[in-house]
């Protein structure tokens, strides 16, 4: 299997639209035709993941696309039109736990363009003239610039696409063209007026995250696939105890079942980014130390291996598939309460909260302290992002950042001395390396999350 990360800018235009002299090598033109595929539920398409089969030249493959940070990840295999490769089905476990894919639109596209370079940055630029396929009648077509990275540094697509503006195209939504086939709008960003459908609104958008990183979670190549699949699942239990007021049912049940699916994902989450933490200290250590350092992460490794295992058992597992029945099915039973709720007071609550913990400490509070504020400044920026006020969520993210760079030192501190007790000495040696470099980042953090309390204390008044 082929995978390949994919940054890209949309463009639409108009019939007849031809590219601009962009000093470009041309590109042999192309004819292919793509089968698309979703659940009857569109469970593909409501988490912004496609499948397709394309057909070109008598070769058949299959290309499955999921969201990946400002990317794309872009799987390919072979296959024929049964049924997708077992590998990208795997994938799609979660997707496929009611029924089969199926296809839903067919598209064929004739494709010319060229090889452009910008600022050390090269990419495909391409006009697309799709036909929308209804058996073998063209029923409606669209005209769309693709502007695809090859190499380099992808803020660069964005030079290419405002000479392609200028030449008449206009910039797209960045839809994926089986979206435009099938009619679908891009999410609206305008909020309702009801509190407790904001609630309801926020909370789906995040089972519909944790739906769109799991297959990325599960092949495991990005890092951040898990870290989304993650901050989706802490953030509806946030939400939800958040607007605890606003709604008449009983989600505790549903808050513990995404409890224990955010444990399973912090196993693994919290050591990559102990890795990741530790792996850029020992960088800059000296060769014989960076080598010994080397040596003693070895053993967070195979930690980690271990907590994929046990994480990917419990996607496949029947408490997971549950929970996402759950989680659905909850969500459309809730009902609002009766005397409503004040997003404003909800928010001004969790400040005040905040406010009367961080004054409760002393002048060195301990490790334990700061992490439990930590928690309260979560919850805080949950709460103002239900009441859509972000600058305030921007001054409390500031404030978790700080505490978590805090914590995450006091837990790197931890393992560093597990590891150096049971290593030999020359990776005691550079485990007591890294373990001053955590101290002066933890000592860096307790310096300035007095300076990122105050700053959010003043946004929220």
């Amino acid at each position: 299997m082929e995978i390949a990360v994919e940054h890209e800018r949309k463009l639409d235009a108009n019939a007849g639209f031809e590219l601009p002299d962009l000093g470009g090598e041309p590109l042999e033109p192309r004819v292919f035709t793509s089968v698309y595929y979703d659940t009857d539920d569109r469970s593909l398409t409501r988490s912004g993941i496609t499948l397709r089969r394309r057909t070109e030249r008598g070769k058949s493959v299959w290309q499955l696309k999921l969201p990946s940070a400002d990317a794309r990840l872009e799987l390919e295999e072979p296959g024929g039109p049964a049924e997708p490769p077992a590998e990208l089905s795997r994938l799609l476990y979660a997707h496929l736990r009611h029924g089969k894919v199926a296809p839903v639109a067919e598209l064929r596209t004739r494709r010319h363009g060229s090889l452009v370079e910008r600022r050390g940055a090269t990419a495909e630029v391409t006009v697309d003239e799709v036909a929308i396929m209804d058996a073998l009648r063209v029923a409606d077509g669209f005209v769309e610039v693709e502007i695809e990275l090859r190499s380099g540094n992808p803020k660069r697509l964005d030079d290419i696409a405002e000479e392609i503006e200028e030449a008449g195209a206009r910039l797209g939504d960045g839809r994926p063209k089986v979206f435009r086939a099938l009619g679908i709008a891009s999410e609206s960003s305008s909020r309702p007026d009801d509190a407790f459908e904001v609630l309801r609104g926020l909370v789906r958008k995040q089972l519909r995250l944790v739906l769109a990183h799991d297959p990325g979670t599960r092949l495991g190549t990005d890092p951040e696939s898990l870290h989304d699949m993650r901050v989706a699942v802490r953030r509806s239990r946030a939400l939800l105890h958040a607007g605890r007021k606003l709604i008449q049912s009983d989600v505790r049940g549903l808050e513990e079942e995404l409890k224990w699916l955010g444990g399973e994902l912090g196993a693994v989450r919290d050591l990559d980014v102990l890795l990741e933490r530790l792996r850029s200290s020992a960088a800059e250590l000296g060769p014989p130390d960076a080598a010994a350092a080397k040596r003693l992460l070895r053993k967070l490794d195979q930690q980690r291996t271990r907590a994929r295992r046990a994480l990917l058992r419990s996607l496949d597992g029947p408490r997971y598939l549950t929970l996402l029945d759950r989680f659905d099915s909850e969500l459309d039973a809730l009902r609002p309460s009766m005397d409503g709720g004040d997003l404003d007071a909800l928010a001004q609550k969790q400040l005040k909260k905040l406010h009367e913990s961080a004054a409760a400490l002393d002048d060195e509070p301990a490790d334990e302290e700061l992490h439990a504020l930590r928690k309260r400044g979560k919850r805080v920026r949950y709460a103002f992002e239900l009441g859509g006020d972000d600058k305030v969520v921007a001054r409390a993210k500031r404030l978790q950042d700080v505490l978590g760079d805090h914590q995450d030192s006091v837990v790197a501190e931890s393992a560093l001395r597990t590891l150096a007790a049971e290593a030999g000495a020359a990776e005691a040696v550079a485990a007591g390396q890294l373990l001053c470099a955590e101290r002066e980042r933890r000592s860096e953090a307790r310096a300035s999350w007095r300076k990122a309390l105050r700053r959010l204390e003043r946004a929220a008044t």
